[in-house]
């Protein structure tokens, strides 16, 4: 072969080649960011029921279905609630009896595939709770956004921004909590939920663009006669809660910040949601760029947000070493770089988005200690 078509042969190659990296790495981005509400999150196994009882479920024995607390459990046409494991009743090698304290939607058999999810209900803060609410529409920047109020005395509302992997029926497992001390709940969707603007490119951005949604709530608050807000966001959501309180045109009315299971590093979180949604490990970096490259320097606003003199209010960050998706660390490095502000709730053999759900007397002490100076 003459030089100058080898030449030619390998830039062809090299050509190509970089033609699949990209393509694949922009197939590899949308698994990781694709924002199809209520999608499962990665990494907890797929259990089966292999037997149920009076108040009891006997499921596939894992990490996941080991774990202290109380959670939904989700299936095809499915949705049950089940508690603590129950030491009382015999395990086998490999399975692990929880009690089970409902079955909302469907039927539990044996045999029957479910997942482990911190969402603990559906439907409505009425029809879920027994609490009367508003349903809403905030002007978002992409369109309306449906939302729910539960009303209340208090002048201080709380505003919830849920994360990946649920919808906004998350916050239902803390309204409880906050009617109880009569403050008003504002539940907000935001842009890729159901009922709600999808962005152009089918793209989440882990919070980056999404938190102008919550803006869209806070200003929403403001208008109905909200003196003070708490934002209370879990994962992503959390992010957005950030965000908010440094850039909101109202963020003079933000007074505390409850964080669970914040992403404060973007490019770990989109790694680490690549690989456990399948994406091979050669492909994860590539996944990793295409996400910066389609969706922006995520990063930086970010650390923007959350560098120690933008931090103006007081924080409760309830956080674990075992969360899969968001690395813990970060949440450590924030609360010791601000101790005068920021209050760490360590929960250990908790998920991503679950710190409630595997200790919930606890998580809520913490959550009232943090909110009776801001009422």
């Amino acid at each position: 072969m003459r030089p100058a078509t080898a030449t030619a042969a390998a830039v062809t190659t090299l050509i190509g080649v970089g033609a699949v990296a990209v393509a694949a790495g922009r197939h590899a981005s949308e698994v990781a960011l694709g924002t199809a509400s209520g999608r499962p999150l990665p990494g907890d196994p797929r259990l089966t029921v292999h037997a149920t009882g009076p108040d009891r479920v006997t499921l596939t024995r894992s990490l996941a279905s080991l774990r202290p607390g109380t959670y939904g459990m989700t299936g095809h046409g499915l949705h049950a609630v089940v508690g603590p494991p129950l030491d009382r009743f015999p395990h086998t090698a490999d399975t692990v009896v929880r009690r089970l304290e409902r079955v909302e939607r469907g039927a539990l058999a044996p045999g029957t595939r479910v997942r482990l999810t911190p969402q603990l209900h559906t439907g409505t803060p009425e029809t879920a709770l027994g609490l009367p609410h508003e349903d809403i529409e905030l002007p978002g920047e992409l369109g309306p956004l449906p939302a729910w109020l539960v009303t209340g005395p208090r002048p201080t509302w709380v505003v919830t921004v849920h994360g990946v992997g649920t919808g906004r029926e998350h916050a239902l497992n803390l309204v409880p909590f906050y009617a109880r001390r009569r403050v008003p709940v504002l539940v907000p969707a935001y842009r890729g939920d159901e009922g709600a603007p999808a962005p152009a490119d089918g793209l989440g951005r882990l919070g980056d663009t999404e938190w102008r949604d919550v803006d869209a709530a806070l200003r929403y608050a403001v208008r109905r006669g909200a003196g003070k807000i708490v934002l209370h966001g879990w994962g992503t959501g959390a992010s957005m809660a950030l965000r908010a309180a440094a850039e909101s045109g109202v963020r003079d009315r933000i007074v505390g910040l409850v964080l669970d299971s914040p992403v404060l590093d973007w490019e770990t979180t989109v790694r680490r949601l690549a690989a456990a949604r399948g994406v091979p490990g050669p492909l994860v970096p590539l996944a990793v760029r295409a996400a910066l490259g389609r969706t922006g320097p995520h990063a930086d606003r970010l650390a923007a947000a959350t560098a120690p003199d933008a931090l103006r209010v007081p924080v409760l960050l309830a956080h674990g070493p075992d969360d899969t998706i968001a690395p813990w660390e970060p949440s450590v490095e924030l609360a010791a770089r601000r101790p005068d502000l920021v209050s760490l709730l360590t929960v250990r053999e908790a998920p991503h988005t679950a710190m409630w759900n595997a200790d919930p007397l606890r998580y809520e002490e913490a959550l009232r200690r943090f909110l009776t100076p801001l009422m």
